[in-house]
């Protein structure tokens, strides 16, 4: 693994990973861009507390543009990904690959250039990015446990960590310490998800912090512990619980590139929900289902479906509890037709009649006892004419096996952009899109977080 995170090259990518690592961080720049709406009261609380970390100009926040050190620019960014559950996710690795990731790496470049250590051109982040998509789901890849550690944090911290480091051509030996010195700053547990807290996205913010923080750290010559990953407190032993490495490093071997197992998130909700509201969609569609007319829903699934979204409709929820509620989410499809970023608003979470559905709803086990599966999926809906109606989903819609076309892309980017704190208007857009989509040809990272901020009216 260290290995391949100091040899990897632009070169050495194929034309499909390169396409996609723009797919994915024209994504993730999108979601992260809505993330500093007002529809998100607590990207506030997150920036001011940032702000008092101290002040800088190494990085900045995007779309409002403050200037920050680059690891509080990096915890602010990776907020406005995570906070709304719309950001990719690797579904073998249970992992949100680019979260931390991105705001880590993109940071980092800022810092690297603005401090005369070099600029970083297109080509090296896109090489940066696939090495830390790589080391962040094959470690994911890799356990073998229910999850009670948060893996995408601790998984994505480790990832962006690699790529910080080969951002900056970094030896073997940098790699190391750089990863031995972030393994002993993750945090992140599954409490947060139990309790659908907000506490959950912001476990990737602290992460994306460590990860600048500890890679200055590295590059400075601190020591760290060597034996990160399997050592008998390492982070597959301790963290995971149990594991294997052997499909991991056939992988690695084999140089599959990992960005190309990406899935995105088409709904702003769990990904453990994404097939169940496909599925209803389509069946509402077709049979013109209401909340009137369907007695029951019955959703066969694997494990980690019910630990993840399996949660009761709560009268007092916030957001983020209702973004892991399977219940409030079938209930919104019915409702409103789709999941989207309106659906959160306080009249949406109290609404009485998903409150008076939300019972009808249950979740049953299937035959599927890997626990990082998502899929497959069935569904029995019983309609009050006696009907019942029948849906199954070997994968998920936005997974490789279900990709969203370009179109798709495009709407999910423009959904995001219209709830962004300030204007993204048409030539805005437009350029930023262009930007990404021509990555491999920018000169300079910095040119493309300019088109991340708009000027305050």
């Amino acid at each position: 693994m260290l290995q391949h995170a100091v040899t990897l090259r632009f070169d050495h990518l194929g034309a499909e990973a390169v396409a996609a690592s723009k797919v994915f961080l024209m994504d993730s720049l999108a979601v992260g861009i809505s993330g500093s709406g007002t529809q998100v009261p607590l990207t506030a609380a997150v920036r001011a507390s940032a702000a008092s970390y101290g002040s800088g100009n190494a990085a900045r926040a995007w779309v409002t543009g403050e200037p920050l050190p680059a690891a509080s620019a990096a915890m602010v960014n990776g907020w406005q990904i995570h906070c709304q559950e719309f950001d990719c996710v690797h579904m073998p690795a249970v992992v949100h690959p680019m979260a931390v990731i991105a705001s880590a790496l993109i940071a980092a470049a800022e810092d690297k250039a603005n401090r005369g250590l070099g600029v970083v051109d297109g080509r090296t982040l896109i090489s940066a990015l696939n090495v830390a998509v790589d080391v962040a789901t094959l470690l994911g890849i890799s356990g073998r446990a229910p999850m009670r550690f948060f893996r995408p944090a601790m998984c994505g911290a480790l990832g962006a960590t690699a790529g910080i480091a080969h951002l900056y051509a970094a030896d073997q030996a940098t790699v190391r310490n750089a990863l031995g010195l972030t393994y002993s700053h993750l945090s992140g547990t599954m409490q947060a998800h139990v309790e659908g807290s907000p506490t959950l996205a912001l476990q990737i913010a602290l992460n994306s912090r460590a990860a600048l923080s500890c890679w200055e750290l590295a590059r400075n010559g601190f020591p760290a512990p060597q034996d990160m990953l399997e050592g008998p407190f390492g982070y597959l032993p301790l963290i995971e619980g149990q594991f294997d490495t052997g499909p991991s490093l056939q992988k690695l071997h084999g140089a599959e590139s990992q960005m190309l197992s990406v899935s995105h998130k088409v709904f702003p909700t769990g990904g453990a929900a994404h097939a169940a509201q496909d599925m209803l969609m389509e069946l509402r569609a077709a049979h013109g289902l209401t909340l009137d007319n369907v007695a029951g829903i019955e959703l066969l699934a694997p494990p980690l479906v019910h630990r993840l979204v399996g949660r009761p409709y709560a009268a007092d929820m916030q957001t983020s509890y209702a973004r892991l509620c399977l219940p409030f989410l079938l209930g919104t499809v019915l409702l409103d037709g789709k999941v989207g970023l309106s659906a959160y608003a306080p009249g949406k979470l109290a609404d009485p009649r998903l409150a008076a559905f939300a019972p009808a709803v249950q979740l049953l086990p299937n035959d599927c006892s890997d626990p990082n599966a998502l899929v497959p999926q069935s569904m029995r809906v019983t309609l009050r004419d006696g009907r019942v109606l029948h849906n199954h989903r070997d994968a998920a819609i936005g997974s490789p096996q279900r990709p969203l076309c370009r179109e798709q892309q495009l709407e999910k980017f423009h959904h995001c952009l219209d709830h962004a704190a300030r204007e993204f208007d048409v030539q805005h857009r437009s350029t930023l899109i262009s930007h990404i989509d021509h990555l491999e040809d920018i000169a300079d990272v910095r040119t493309l977080v300019d088109l991340l901020i708009v000027e305050a009216p």
